[in-house]
């Protein structure tokens, strides 16, 4: 009768504590955690000014478009021999400007702050490698041919704050509106060029490819009633580049693991194989939100359930209402665990674009997002903000009666990081387009015709590493007894290392591992004894045993259930 209580005692009691201590019954894989810190890769390009492209440059966003002191920036940012090259375009409806401009008083105007930090998005303090760049909107773009004096400067960091000083930069103003600046009268927004020279920067050149530096980025809005200040990233302080993000000089790659060949593939596609692939757009739409005025409505609208999307940006704002984010999400539960990703790819079914006769090609870029989302409730002011830029694929127009296309792009390293951190794949879909026209129409995860769905397809093969897993994983003793755990130790991807076990101290019993490594697959017979006799209450012990080998590790949970019946005998009693 005593053995029947204590394994009822084990479901109903030790059900919940267990999967508090150790998770699922299995092995856990050690991973990095999910990056947190939102990133920008920017291209190289070799061409010059005034032939920079717009639509290949790197871009990320913040802010909310509303009807008084809400402002909205995308920001573009590409490299070339001389210079770095970061355009803000600012959405806003009331512009002011100072007309008689000082270095202490440019943030209270309409103004941008770039700061850059070539050691990285770290440290407290400004040092000699932290820069400050300023620079403000002026009358109808005014002096925008040059350096425009009292509209833009330049500090360096001191250990503890900034010093203004002179560095040789440029910064180019323009704006647009029909209806002049300091007034109430609705405008459509400006832009702000700012062209830093290597060599202000203490450099030779461009730095190597996969350089990283410290980022941030101010928005200031003055709107003649109201004043706020917008920062990239969110939590931005002026004075701790440990707070920034980061600048990466180059676009991701991705390498598989070494060994791994694919043997299976995944297709994850809405509503097949009990797949849920929510997405939805925001902004425009395919028709530009309507009719304006737009100012109090349009970063609130939401489309939930549309069966087709568009993408569409471009450089001049007068046409920010058609302006369009595209966002989804992959669950990534159905592939097995302990994989390596080979390969993953996004497909899209391109079926047109807004005004065939004169659309011009997209760079369409995918980035991640780290937020989960509603799509009923999902708008241009709430949508997640981009972690990273992670792929690119250039999609040209569709003729005036063509037919449509899939578009795809790799998104192998985005799906191995996300399935490394045991999250879905959420990502966003945007441009740095700069023409007119640019709208590229997709079918969503709603259309009727379930091949033109969005669609992720995965090849993945057995991770290089190993297994861990143990026969049993719980045992019960009586106080001062031992039992006995066998660990298994099942090779994958090609492992055949040597493996070696280890335990920390754990109060209450003795852990004893046999000496000697093990080479997979092979296992390791591991006894766990009381160490008090005496005890009459019952105790639950559990003891992680981390398995090592080749830079791969692997930690298991084992359990000593000690006096389960006498702890909770009244319990089953009543």
């Amino acid at each position: 009768m005593k053995s029947v209580i204590r394994l009822l005692l084990l479901i109903v009691f030790f059900g919940l504590p267990l999967v508090l201590l150790g998770g699922r019954w299995g092995e856990t894989a050690v991973h990095a955690g999910a990056a947190t810190t939102p990133r920008i890769n920017i291209p190289f390009t070799t061409a010059v000014e005034p032939d920079i492209p717009a639509a290949e440059r790197g871009i990320l966003w913040f802010g909310e478009v509303g009807p008084t002191t809400q402002s909205y920036s995308d920001v573009r940012i590409i490299y070339n021999h001389e210079k770095l090259h970061v355009t803000f375009h600012i959405i806003d409806r009331f512009m002011y400007y100072d007309p008689t401009p000082t270095a202490g008083d440019m943030a209270n105007w309409d103004a941008a702050t770039l700061y850059l930090n070539l050691s990285g998005n770290s440290g407290s303090t400004p040092t000699s490698s932290s820069y400050r760049f300023i620079g403000q909107l002026d009358a109808l773009n005014a002096n925008q041919q040059g350096q425009r004096p009292d509209y833009d400067f330049a500090y360096v960091g001191n250990g503890s704050g900034w010093t203004q000083t002179e560095l040789a930069f440029e910064t180019f103003a323009a704006t647009q509106t029909t209806t002049g600046l300091n007034n109430q009268q609705d405008d459509a927004g400006w832009n702000i060029t700012f062209r830093i020279p290597w060599s202000s920067l203490g450099l030779s050149g461009p730095p190597a490819e996969g350089t990283v530096w410290g980022l941030g980025l101010t928005m200031h809005d003055e709107d003649g009633t109201a004043h706020e200040n917008r920062d990239w990233p969110e939590g931005l302080s002026s004075s701790s580049p440990a707070t920034w993000g980061q600048l990466h000089f180059g676009l991701p790659g991705y390498t598989p693991p070494a060994g791994v060949v694919a043997s299976d593939t995944l297709t994850i596609r809405h509503g097949e194989n009990g797949a849920t692939v929510p997405d939805g757009h925001v902004g425009g739409a395919t028709n530009c939100g309507g009719y304006p005025p737009l100012w109090d409505i349009w970063g609130n609208f939401n489309y939930a359930g549309d069966h087709q999307i568009n993408v569409q940006n471009q450089w001049n704002l007068g046409d920010w209402g058609c302006f369009s984010k595209y966002y989804i999400t992959f669950p990534l539960d159905a592939l097995p665990p302990d994989q390596a990703i080979v390969s993953a790819e996004l497909s899209m079914y391109h079926f047109g674009n807004s005004l065939p006769s004169e659309a011009q090609p997209s760079l369409i870029q995918v980035f991640t997002v780290d937020e989960d989302w509603n799509e009923n409730t999902l708008v241009w002011n709430n949508a997640p903000l981009a972690v990273e830029n992670v792929a690119r694929t250039w999609v040209d127009p569709i003729p005036l009666g063509g037919a449509g296309k899939y578009v795809t792009w790799d998104l192998s390293g985005a799906v191995a990081e996300a399935y490394a951190n045991g999250q879905p794949l959420r990502l966003a879909l945007y441009s740095a387009d700069s023409a007119r026209h640019s709208g590229k129409y997709f079918s969503s995860s709603e259309a009727g015709v379930s091949i033109r769905r969005p669609t992720l397809e995965i090849a993945y093969g057995s991770a290089y590493g190993f297994a861990v897993s143990s026969t049993p994983r719980l045992q019960t003793a009586d106080p001062g007894d031992a039992a006995q755990y066998q660990l298994n130790i099942s090779p994958t991807g090609g492992f055949d290392t040597a493996v070696t076990f280890q335990a920390p101290t754990v109060s209450g019993v003795t852990i004893d591992i046999p000496a000697g490594s093990v080479t997979p697959p092979g296992s390791k017979m591991i006894t766990i004894t009381h160490d008090n006799p005496s005890q009459t209450a019952g105790g639950l012990y559990a003891v992680p045993i981390t398995v090592s080998g080749d830079g791969v590790e692997r930690t298991i949970e084992l359990y000593l259930l000690v006096n389960g019946s006498q702890q909770f005998l009244p319990l089953v009693q009543r």
